[in-house]
């Protein structure tokens, strides 16, 4: 047998002594080959295959559970948190979807989006009841701290009469919101069996669940983001609907900083629960179909059930056994209620749902004041202000609006102001009369690129256009709200001056500013403007029509 003989210096007692550097040699062989040793495994083991999962942003306190299974099972996992209409919309694009599974916070959302019924083997993972958390300092002041019976009624009643400030995110945008306001009608048509087209006719309910969505002082377009925004800044709001599990989420935060917690209040009547049901986008892929079926089964084991319940979703049955949940979460002070048994209120048809939800966004909510605010500086020459046109021109159409459920309702206002080195003319259209709105969408395409970036300036003017709404008195009889789209850094020259302008205009703080990153906009001048009012920055990429659509989602 052939022998590997290796220069040396020279031999001390028959044993052969190896120069250094030759030592060296050696060394780096064994290495290279664990190197290729450890390789040939790492890529024997790796994934095998990989599953795309949209889901609803209140299941992304689930991810390191899911991320760890794939880990273990060879599967890359990859999540993408989207909003409920944008996650029905992409199942509207059928198997040509870019991803392999739904996860919304209800069903509603892929009969809503299924039209061409690619949806296989879904199952509800777990569930969560849509319920109003109020700073527990109010809860008490309002008498409902023990009751079980608050009912619709008696918290509009108290919204009314300025007891708190009410967040809520919107019902054509976001499940919670869409699952409340089910509610709500359900509640103000006197519970009937199930909710119908006459019930949506009728005028009385119009009037009531329209006087109780004018009670909302925010709307937002996420879930997961309104409880974030709440739980930042306490001091802005008293009480928000949503998912039980994210106010658990949100007291959790609230107490380890020696801050007051919500306390949960059940609607006795129009309760709505949230079913979260996954399921598999059919492509005709076997591996991926395993996969989806193995997560699937790993998430409804029972050992996973129970993490889900010490996050503080409800698993398996609506009502959970004591000894079961862990009262260090399902904490009986914050008004959780293991015992109460949760009827929620029948689901309406698909037909019945697509109705109330444009009747929504038509006429009930609270009607939106929206100022654009739109860089149109040099650097937008070309592709990049064209697409901004494009964008402007989807939400100005009510009819292309309408796909998404943003379409104007009669009592919106919208504000348009371009800005460069200085601020634009504004152009302001009151309602949504189609033929103001197409001219204004003319107008928009008229608009050329040039000269510097003042977005400080032109925040100011935008002040100055909500200013008139706030001296008239009327401004919060609308859900106001600056959004501020720019693709590169600002002047600041301004920015002191536009600071001092949101401290003393008598409002500026409590409206809302979502910003807009384009191209290579400066991200720290967006996000102080938006972490300064508790509004969203939303990064564009390559999308700008949806990070305008996004935006317009949040009020």
């Amino acid at each position: 047998m052939a022998r590997l003989d290796l220069p040396c210096d020279r031999r001390v007692g028959g044993i052969r002594i190896f120069a250094e550097t030759d030592m060296k040699r050696v060394v780096l062989l064994v290495a290279l080959f664990f190197v290729v040793v450890a390789g040939s495994w790492f890529f024997a083991s790796g994934p095998t295959t990989s599953l795309r999962i949209v889901s609803g942003s209140e299941n992304r306190a689930l991810e390191p559970i899911i991320r760890r299974w794939g880990a273990e099972n060879s599967v890359e996992v990859n999540l993408t948190y989207l909003g409920s209409v944008d996650i029905a919309r992409t199942l509207q694009e059928g198997s040509q979807s870019e991803f392999d599974a739904i996860w919304p916070a209800n069903s509603i959302w892929i009969e809503l989006g299924d039209s061409e019924k690619v949806v296989k083997h879904e199952a509800s993972i777990l569930r969560s009841p849509v319920v109003l958390g109020v700073k527990t300092s109010i809860a008490q002041k309002l008498g409902w701290i023990g009751r079980d019976d608050v009912a619709i009624e008696e918290i509009q009643s108290a919204a009314e009469a300025n007891a708190f400030r009410l967040a809520m995110t919107s019902a054509t945008q976001s499940n919670s919101g869409a699952s409340a306001y089910i509610g709500f009608l359900y509640a103000l048509s006197g519970n009937p069996d199930v909710l119908t087209g006459d019930h949506l006719a009728d005028e009385e309910v119009q009037a009531k669940t329209r006087d109780l969505l004018g009670q909302m002082d925010r709307s937002s377009g996420s879930s997961g983001w309104l409880k974030d925004s709440f739980v930042e800044n306490m001091q802005s709001f008293d009480a928000m609907i949503n998912y039980e599990a994210l106010i658990i989420e949100a007291n959790q935060v609230l107490e380890q900083r020696g801050q007051e917690p919500l306390y949960v209040v059940y609607p006795a009547n129009g309760l709505s629960v949230a079913d979260s049901p996954l399921g598999l986008i059919d492509k005709g892929d076997a591996d991926k179909e395993k996969a989806f079926l193995a997560l699937q089964e790993h998430l409804l084991s029972d050992d996973v059930q129970d993490q889900l319940l010490s996050l503080g979703r409800r698993a398996g049955l609506l009502g959970l056994s004591a000894d079961r949940a862990d009262p260090e979460v399902w904490r009986k002070e914050w008004g959780i209620d293991l015992d109460r048994a949760i009827a929620p209120v029948p689901a309406p048809s698909s037909e019945v749902i697509r109705e109330a939800l444009t009747l929504y966004q038509t006429d009930l909510r609270k009607p939106s004041l929206t100022v654009w605010v739109l860089d149109i500086s040099g650097s937008m020459e070309g592709e990049p202000l064209a697409e901004l046109k494009t964008a402007m021109g989807l939400l100005l159409d009510p009819d292309a609006a309408a796909v998404n459920l943003l379409q104007p309702s009669r009592r919106d206002v919208t504000v348009i102001l371009p800005f460069n080195s200085g601020a634009l003319s504004p152009l302001t259209i009151e309602g949504a009369d189609p033929s103001a709105l197409r001219d204004a969408a003319r107008q928009v395409d008229r608009l050329r690129a040039g000269g510097g970036t003042d977005l400080y300036g032109a925040v100011i003017v935008a002040l100055e256009e909500l200013s008139k709404f706030h001296q008239d008195g009327t401004l919060f009889d609308y859900l106001p709200a600056i959004v501020a789209m720019t693709d590169g850094a600002s002047d600041a020259t301004n920015r002191k001056a536009m600071l001092d302008a949101l401290q003393t205009s008598g409002f500026g703080l409590d409206v809302p500013i979502h910003s807009i990153a384009f191209g290579n906009a400066d991200t720290d001048q967006l996000r102080e403007l938006s972490d300064a009012t508790i509004g969203r920055m939303f990064t564009a990429g390559s999308d700008l029509a949806k990070a305008l659509r996004s935006a317009k989602g949040y009020n």
